[in-house]
């Protein structure tokens, strides 16, 4: 069975494409590109299914169009449409990571600065700007932390916890 911390987003399946069951997964994540055999993950009545890729294309730069097993007509992929993709966490080199998942995948993740130690839990990820901020609960109160890479030190994701370097000020505001 899969669990939740074994996988991380990549993005969410759009609308089908054609009518062979394709489907578009809006995304910034290359990760098919290193596998031989792809596969990515979609919670279906609250259960975490595998699906297997059968072919894929990029449409855009954020755009790829995915052609899924059994899959095979576009009400098939019509069930896909506006859900959460996710990819297993064993199947990327732990180097490349972070650059291929969205910021959401780092709630529950623990925070420690290098300088001030553990600052609290991602609880939330805000997207409603044009900067994307990690919400975090620092002592019950709310830290709003730039969800920007130059400020990741490093992630251990078997552990969730995510080491940063924390502006000087921000944690007086």
């Amino acid at each position: 069975m899969i669990k939740k911390e074994d996988v991380f987003k990549i993005g969410q399946f759009a609308k089908p494409h054609g009518i062979k069951g394709e489907i578009a997964l809006v995304t910034n994540s290359d990760v098919f590109d290193d596998s031989d055999d792809p596969y990515i993950v979609c919670e279906m009545d609250g259960i975490l299914v595998p699906f297997f890729i059968e072919e894929y294309r990029y449409k855009t730069d954020t755009v790829i169009l995915l052609k899924l097993k059994n899959v095979d007509d576009e009400k098939a992929a019509r069930e896909f449409s506006n859900r959460e993709v996710f990819y297993p966490l064993d199947e990327v080199d732990e180097d490349d990571l972070v650059g291929d998942m969205t910021w959401d995948s780092f709630i529950g993740y623990t925070v420690i600065d290098e300088v001030h130690g553990e600052i609290g839990e991602v609880t939330d990820v805000d997207e409603s700007t044009l900067n994307v901020l990690l919400q975090i609960d620092h002592n019950g109160e709310e830290l709003l932390l730039p969800a920007v890479e130059e400020l990741i030190l490093s992630a251990d994701h078997e552990n969730k916890k995510l080491v940063v370097s924390i502006p000087d000020g921000l944690l007086d505001l």
